[in-house]
């Protein structure tokens, strides 16, 4: 039987479901591709049809990972109607929702391990970073942020954010990560109100 274009999205959708949960879960080196397969009932060739490989599948997974924190972020900053307060709720909200349980390790644990820095840096730019300097380019229209390079301040906010989050990531002591996190927000608020 010939499938549609329906029962090909909900295969691959499937998938990317279940090779979430591994992992998160396992991690990328003790994810196996044919329990993926299993647990979304589907053969192992209809994995290596869709993403041509695991790094395939993993790449699509982080890329569905990255986008949704977007939407975390663009949510987040949507609560003010201050661009100056939109920025900081944004960056905010990418320091916590990267280090989630569901995000952190396949984020930024496993993703530039298993692709490499370069490509995933290219995925950040094509989602926070690019919110990011959205962000920024609207502050500068309406008189924030004078004088100031764009794209310099974009990388540089950025990788801060991704630095502080990769730093949290590592600490497993609960109560440490919280004062850790806490310190880490506060920290960035200034840096924030250091560009202001």
């Amino acid at each position: 039987m010939r499938k549609t274009k329906k029962d090909t999205e909900e295969t691959i959708h499937k998938l990317e479901e279940v090779a979430r949960h591994h992992f998160t879960t396992f991690g990328f080196a003790d994810s196996s591709l044919e329990e993926i397969a299993k647990d979304a009932e589907v053969t192992r060739g209809a994995v290596y049809h869709h993403f041509g490989s695991k790094k395939g599948l993993f790449r699509a997974v982080l890329s569905l990972v990255q986008s949704e924190v977007a939407q975390r972020l663009e949510e987040e900053a949507s609560l003010s109607d201050d661009l100056w307060e939109q920025l900081c709720l944004g960056c905010r909200a990418f320091v916590t929702v990267a280090i989630e349980p569901q995000n952190r390790r396949i984020m930024l644990i496993d993703g530039p391990a298993v692709l490499g820095w370069e490509e995933w840096r290219l995925l950040d730019e094509q989602q926070s970073m690019k919110l990011l300097l959205e962000q920024l380019e609207m502050m500068q229209q309406q008189g924030y942020l004078k004088g100031v390079r764009l794209d310099a301040a974009t990388h540089l906010l950025s990788g801060a954010m991704n630095e502080a989050a990769l730093w949290l990531a590592q600490i497993s002591d609960t109560a440490e990560a919280a004062e850790a996190m806490e310190d880490c927000l506060q920290t960035l608020r200034k840096l924030l109100d250091g560009l202001r």
